[in-house]
């Protein structure tokens, strides 16, 4: 009898191993399942603001997301992400966000994730820092309703937004006094309408990846954001720092910065229900979860009329 019991015991302990063990890969699935399909979409998001979706095959497989941004279209205006109005006593700038929780906190239409920052690290699906609420510094400029709270950097490229939605990129990294909104990043892409080249600590490993990138046509008037999806075989493997060059020239863009790329890569757009991602951004290994940011950079936009 005794000798049954025991068997039974280690088959529902078995039992329950197995359960244990399939809830993170059930869970992993449904994350992939519930990615945008790999199909092109083009659509009107608000007036002045269009989504195009692409699903390229070559040179690998890519998702790629532009928002066209007409700034010329009344009610449209930048804002980004407010700096911690009493600063503490560790000097942190801002507290880590979603882009989602950006879009809904102030909202906006629109966002998508902007400087790279620190603290980070990104050990396991339960192991990683910043969480929501926690403490973070930008890198680089960072201007909230003309509130400079992350000081400009050497290295570190910037967008400036200028009164009446006039767009300026720095590679300075330093934006004119009257700016009234503004992000920064690593490297100009596009520089008077040229492709630039990779820089010299990228050149020998540009290798493919998830990527942010804002960028202007000539007549300033016409803004896009791109965001590329990576990380993720066979569904999207993200693109090279020339590959996404190429692309920006082939768009007619005059100037082109890349902002945080990897696991921050996220567009988030306004709905009847609340922020929506449209992108599938990849976080601790995991499809479809966002990272908390630093820094975001949303727009306000006229709604839809029904």
């Amino acid at each position: 009898m005794q000798h049954r019991d025991r068997a039974n015991f280690r088959k529902i302990v078995s039992v329950l191993v197995l359960i244990l063990l399939m809830i993170p890969i059930a869970l992993y699935s449904r994350s992939q399942f519930s990615r945008p399909p790999r199909t092109d979409e083009t659509r009107s998001l608000f007036p002045g603001i269009t989504y195009e979706r692409q699903a390229l095959s070559e040179p690998r497989p890519v998702m790629l997301h532009q928002v066209s941004i007409d700034l010329t279209t009344p009610g449209i205006r930048p804002f980004v992400t407010p700096g911690i109005r009493a600063v503490p006593p560790n000097r942190s700038e801002t507290q880590a966000r979603t882009v989602t929780e950006f879009v809904d906190e102030f909202y906006l239409q629109l966002g998508v994730n902007a400087n790279f920052f620190e603290p980070f690290r990104e050990e396991t699906p339960w192991d990683f820092y910043p969480k929501v609420g926690q403490s973070v510094n930008n890198l680089g400029q960072v201007t909230s309703n003309g509130n400079n709270y992350s000081p400009a950097q050497a290295g570190w490229s910037v967008v400036c937004f200028l009164p009446q939605n006039r767009v300026q990129f720095d590679q300075s990294g330093f934006c004119p006094k009257e700016t009234e909104q503004a992000v920064a990043g690593n490297d100009l892409l596009v520089k008077d309408g040229k492709p630039v080249p990779p820089p010299p600590h990228i050149a020998p490993k540009d290798k493919p990846y998830s990527r942010t990138v804002i960028a202007i046509d000539k007549s300033g008037k016409k803004l896009w954001l791109i965001l590329v999806d990576g990380k993720q075989l066979q569904y999207s493997e993200g693109l090279t720092y020339v590959e996404m060059s190429d692309y920006l020239m082939r768009l007619g863009a005059q100037t082109a910065l890349n902002l945080d790329g990897g696991g921050s890569v996220t567009l988030a757009v306004q709905t009847p229900t609340g922020a929506k991602v449209l992108n599938a951004p990849i976080q601790s290994r995991i499809p479809m979860r966002e990272r908390p940011v630093a820094s975001h950079l949303g727009f306000f936009a006229p709604k839809n009329s029904r």
